[in-house]
C-alpha cells in the first residue's frame, strides 16, 4: 500500500508538462541568503525555500513536524527529545549533523556552544513566513558551523488578528495569538503560542508519560522616524518541559515500541529569554548600514537522582555596510560572539561545577557581478575562536584552567549563467569550518579530553534550474573534501577528528502544476558519505560509510483542490536504511532502518475561517534510531490525528 502510494506521488511530480493548462503561473520564490535579493533561479548556490502558503497546506503543527514530512532535512527526535531535534543535512549524520548547519531567526544564530541542539520547539510555527535551506554555502555569511550549509527562518510582521487553536490524540494541543498594527511610523506585532502532548509511550516506573508543554511569547517593534532610518526591537521568551524515552532493545521494540522498557523517562527543563537591537540607516539609495546586538540567556536542568545543569548566556554583534546597483552588489562586516557556560554536575564522585567559554570574532567580505545573464560572486571570511575552561570545583582532577586559540578562513566563488528565462545554470566553490564545541573538550562522564582541530570542508557544488509556467524544477551535484570531521569515537567515547572524509550526491527538487486544482512536489536527495582514512580506528574505518547517514530521502506531496475553498493535501517521507550512530565498522548485526511517514491535511477556507484536519503517520509504521545492537529509540511511531481552527479579524 505504502509503496503504491509513493510510486503514485512520484508518477504525479515528473509527469509532462503536457498535462497542463496553458494559462498556469508556478511562481518563483525570492530568496536573501547573502543578504542581496534574487529569484531562487538567479543565484549562484543551492537553496530550498518553503513559503507560509506550503506550511500552512502542508497541514503540520509544528516546526519539528513540517522539517521531517516537508523538507529535504533528516530531522529526527534528538535521543527521543523532539523540541531540541537531530538534523542531518548533507550527510554530516543524524548524530553530528545538526552542528555542521547554521540557524538563524531573523538574523539571530540559534546553535549552542555545547552539544545541545537548538532549541525549534520555541519557534511557533504559524509565526514563520519563509524558510531557506542552503546547502553547500554560507560560510562567508554565517561562518562557524555552516559546513553542511545554513536554514534561516523569517518570522511574519504582523498586522491585524490571528487566532489559532487546535486539538487531537495523545493529549496534542497547539492554540496561539498574534496580532499587529502597522502604521506610518511604527510597525508592532505580539505572538503567544502554547504546545504540549501527553506522550506517545506507556508510563515509566514514576508514572509519567514522555510528554512535553511549552510556552512562547514574542514581541517585536519596528520605528521608523524617516525613509531612512529603522530602529528594531525584538524579543523571545520560551518556557519547555520535556520528558523523552530511553531506548528499548530490539526484542522490546518489535513487540512493543510503546513500552516503557523498565526505566524512568529523561525529565529536562529547557528555557530561553533571546532579544534583539539594531538599526538601519539608509545613506543613499545604493548604500545602507546595519548594527545589530542579539543576546540569548538559556537555562537547562536535567533532573534526576545524578542532576545537572547549565546556565549559558550568548552574547553577539553584527555591523555592515551594504552597497547595492544595477551591476555591482558588495557586502563588508564585522560579527562577534561570546559565549558563556556555567555547568554543574554531580555523578556520584562529588560534585563539580565550571564556566567555559567560546569566542568567535571575525570580518568578511561578499560581493557579486552582475549582467544580464551572468551572475559571478566572490567572498572571504576570516574568524579567530578562542576557548577559556574554568573549573570551579573539581571532583574529576581537571587542570586549573586551558586556553585555545584558533585562526580559520572561509571563502566562496559562484557563477549563475541564464540561457533564457527558463534555463539557468550555477556553480561554486565553498570553504567551510566548524570549530569544536565546547562539550568536546570532555571525555564522557567527566575528565579533560583537551582540544581537537577544528574541521575543514570544501565543497564544489553544479546545478541548473528549469522553471516554466506550470513546472520548477532544481536539480544539484555536489561533491565535499572534508579534514579532520570532528566525531566521538564509540567504545572508548574519545572526542577526536576523522583524519579525511569525503561526501557527494545528487539533489532534485521538482513543483509541478497539472492545473488549477491539483499540484504535485517531488524532493529526492541521493548522498553517500565516506570514512577515507581515520587512524583512530587502526585502518578499520577506513572506506566505511559514515554512521546515521542513508542514501536515499524522497519527500513526496500531492495538492488537490477538491472545491472553491477547500483543499486536501497528501504527503510521504520516505528515507532508506542506514548504519546504526556507533557503527564506524559497518559490522553491527542491526542497522537503523528506514523511515516511512504517510501524512494527509484537508483545509476549507470560509471568509475569515479556516478549519482543518490532519493526521500523521496514517499507516502507523514503527520508525526508530539505531543507535547501537539493542539501543532503540522509538520515534514517530504512532498514528497522530489533529484538528483545528483559525481565524483572521
Amino acid at each position: 500500500m505504502q509503496k503504491t502510494i509513493i510510486a503514485s506521488l512520484i508518477g504525479l511530480a515528473i509527469q509532462s508538462s503536457a498535462f497542463a493548462a496553458e494559462n498556469l503561473n508556478l511562481e518563483e520564490v525570492t530568496v536573501k541568503a547573502n543578504r542581496f535579493e534574487h529569484k531562487e533561479s538567479e543565484t549562484t548556490y543551492a537553496s530550498e525555500v518553503h513559503t507560509a502558503e506550503q506550511i500552512e497546506a502542508s497541514g503540520t503543527s509544528t516546526l519539528y513536524d513540517f522539517l521531517t514530512q516537508q523538507t529535504s532535512l533528516n530531522v529526527s527526535p534528538n535521543i527521543g527529545n523532539r523540541a531540541t531535534p537531530a538534523i542531518n543535512l548533507r550527510g554530516f549524520g543524524t548524530e553530528n549533523g545538526y552542528q555542521n548547519v547554521v540557524i538563524v531567526v531573523d538574523g539571530q544564530r540559534l546553535n549552542n556552544i555545547d552539544l545541545q541542539p537548538a532549541l525549534l520547539a520555541g519557534i511557533p510555527l504559524n509565526n514563520i513566513e519563509r524558510i531557506e535551506i542552503t546547502k553547500g554555502a554560507g560560510s562567508v555569511i554565517y561562518g562557524d558551523g555552516a559546513t553542511a550549509g545554513t536554514i534561516q527562518i523569517y518570522t511574519k510582521n504582523k498586522t491585524g488578528v490571528t487566532v489559532t487553536t487546535s486539538l487531537g490524540n495523545v493529549g496534542q494541543q497547539n492554540h496561539s495569538i498574534s496580532a499587529g498594527i502597522s502604521e506610518q511610523y511604527f510597525d508592532l506585532s505580539a505572538n503567544l503560542a502554547h504546545d504540549d502532548y501527553d506522550g506517545f509511550s506507556k508510563r515509566d516506573i514514576t508514572g509519567h508519560k514522555d510528554q512535553f508543554d511549552g510556552d512562547t511569547q514574542n514581541v517585536k517593534l519596528k520605528i521608523k522616524p524617516t525613509e531612512n532610518l529603522r530602529f528594531i526591537a525584538e524579543g523571545t521568551s520560551s518556557r519547555n518541559e520535556i520528558r523523552y524515552v530511553n531506548p528499548l532493545t530490539q526484542a522490546e521494540f518489535r513487540d512493543n515500541p510503546r513500552q516503557n522498557g523498565g526505566s524512568a523517562y529523561t525529565q529536562q527543563s529547557f528555557d530561553s529569554d533571546q532579544w534583539r537591537v539594531g538599526a538601519q540607516f539608509d545613506l543613499n539609495k545604493n548604500i545602507q548600514i546595519s548594527a545589530y546586538h542579539y543576546q540569548d540567556d538559556k537555562f537547562s536542568e536535567f533532573i534526576s537522582a545524578t542532576p545537572s545543569t547549565a546556565d549559558s548566556l550568548y552574547k553577539s554583534n553584527d555591523i555592515s555596510i551594504r552597497y547595492q546597483s544595477e551591476t555591482l552588489n558588495l557586502l563588508a562586516g564585522y560579527q562577534d560572539f561570546d559565549g558563556e557556560r556555567k555547568s554543574f554536575s554531580d555523578f556520584g564522585f562529588g560534585p563539580s561545577t565550571d564556566k567555559t567559554t567560546k569566542i568567535n570574532e571575525a570580518f568578511y567580505l561578499h560581493g557579486e557581478y552582475l549582467t544580464d545573464a551572468l551572475t559571478l560572486s566572490a567572498g572571504v571570511r576570516n574568524e579567530t575562536v578562542r576557548y577559556r575552561f574554568t573549573p570551579i570545583t573539581n571532583a574529576f582532577g581537571l587542570p586549573p584552567a586551558a586556553t585555545e586559540k584558533n585562526d580559520i578562513d572561509a571563502w566562496d566563488i559562484g557563477a549563475n549563467y541564464r540561457f533564457n528565462s527558463n534555463l539557468s545554470v550555477f556553480t561554486n566553490y565553498n570553504q567551510a569550518y566548524q570549530a569544536p564545541d565546547i562539550d568536546r573538550l570532555f571525555g564522557f562522564g567527566g575528565g579533560f579530553n583537551g582540544f581537537i582541530d577544528p574541521a575543514k570542508v570544501k565543497t564544489f557544488n553544479v546545478g541548473l534550474n528549469h522553471i516554466v509556467a506550470n513546472n520548477r524544477l532544481k536539480v544539484t551535484t555536489f561533491y565535499a573534501d572534508l579534514e579532520d570531521e570532528i566525531y566521538l569515537v564509540p567504545v572508548i567515547f574519545r572526542n577526536t577528528n576523522i583524519d579525511s572524509s569525503t561526501k557527494y550526491g545528487i539533489e532534485v527538487q521538482d513543483y509541478f502544476k497539472f492545473n488549477d486544482a491539483l499540484s504535485a512536489s517531488l524532493i529526492y536527495n541521493y548522498t553517500r558519505a565516506k570514512i577515507d582514512r581515520e587512524n583512530e580506528g587502526g585502518g578499520t574505518f577506513n572506506g566505511n560509510d559514515l554512521p546515521g547517514v542513508p542514501k536515499h530521502t524522497v519527500v513526496a506531496n500531492l495538492n488537490y483542490q477538491f472545491f472553491e475553498h477547500a483543499q486536501v493535501n497528501l504527503n510521504h517521507n520516505w528515507r532508506s536504511k542506514a548504519y546504526a550512530f556507533n557503527d564506524f565498522q559497518n559490522n553491527f548485526s542491526q542497522r537503523q532502518d528506514s523511515y516511512n511517514s504517510t501524512n494527509i491535511a484537508v483545509n476549507y477556507q470560509y471568509k475569515n475561517l479556516n478549519l482543518f484536519a490532519a493526521i500523521n503517520n496514517l499507516f502507523e509504521v514503527e520508525n526508530s534510531i539505531q543507535v547501537a545492537d539493542d539501543s532503540i529509540y522509538p520515534v514517530d511511531f504512532v498514528r497522530t490525528w489533529r484538528v483545528g481552527m483559525r481565524a483572521d479579524f
